[in-house]
């Protein structure tokens, strides 16, 4: 048993992850109650979205679930738009109940979780940043090296991913190539746009600081690239939690809430499947 994540890190970790899947459920709580994006300062009903979650009647009178991206529409019906409610049958919704909080329809509720746990999770990523540079776990854990972002260790790297082939041994007590510029975009990339897009969409926000709708085109871009961004991280979460599960779940869950990671000397023979940063 070797330590391989400090208390303030497995700290930061789970309050992240709790915000992030209040902050998700929560968002797509508020995008029901107009689930269509537009590029611009201007965005309304009458207006042709960039991008639109709904529902809609066919030729012969039924109803099919859509999305549509463009002018590419995909049907969705059951999943998206067109979805299960409450009495069995199909209802007219861009998310499913169990996707959102609260529930039920609730602008209001909905809302009020996602302010509260957007404040949460700025105060939480902030205390992380603190932490990783007085602990230098930014730098000395994060930071790639030359060498880990040469083309030839990046492909490398893809390739054990493909395969399936993680790091044993010392080896996987250091970040890969991938993990590095993955869990970058994450800390350093994600939060911040997600945070000045959110900041855009406040009207209050937008008296205090105009520059913001400036900086990003209008607040209905605004509300696109926030859209954006938690799609990434939703996309980032789900390929963690895979990459969790086969690397070994009990592991590395166990890592994560005692800070001590399981190892074999044995493995130190093995091929290692990334190199030492």
């Amino acid at each position: 048993m070797v330590h391989r994540h400090a208390l303030a890190t497995r700290v930061t970790h789970w309050i992240n992850a709790l915000c992030v899947t209040v902050l998700l459920m929560s968002g797509l709580q508020i995008f029901l109650a107009h689930p269509a994006l537009y590029w611009g300062p201007f965005g309304a009903d009458a207006d042709r979205p960039a991008f639109e979650i709904g529902a809609e009647t066919v030729k012969d009178g039924a109803q099919r679930g859509y999305v549509r991206l463009g002018s590419a529409t995909l049907e969705t019906t059951g999943a998206l738009g067109l979805v299960p409610g409450a009495d069995g049958g199909l209802s007219a919704r861009a998310f499913p109940r169990w996707a959102t909080i609260p529930g039920w329809r609730s602008l209001a509720l909905g809302r009020r979780w996602h302010f509260f746990f957007a404040w949460l999770f700025v105060a939480n990523i902030t205390a992380y940043y603190l932490f990783g540079l007085v602990n230098k776990h930014l730098r000395r854990d994060l930071a790639p090296t030359r060498a880990q972002l040469s083309p030839r260790a990046i492909l490398r790297d893809i390739g054990d991913h493909l395969r399936l082939k993680f790091p044993k041994g010392e080896a996987a007590l250091h970040y890969n190539p991938l993990q590095k510029l993955a869990y970058l975009g994450v800390i350093a990339v994600l939060p911040p746009t997600m945070i000045l897009t959110g900041l855009t969409m406040s009207p209050g926000m937008d008296a205090i600081a105009p520059w913001l709708v400036d900086l990003f085109g209008g607040r209905q871009s605004a509300r696109t690239i926030h859209f954006i961004a938690a799609s990434l991280l939703l996309l980032f979460v789900v390929v963690h939690l895979a990459m969790v599960v086969l690397a070994g779940p009990i592991n590395g869950v166990r890592a994560m809430i005692t800070g001590k990671l399981a190892i074999s000397k044995e493995d130190d023979h093995e091929p290692h499947s990334a190199p030492h940063p």
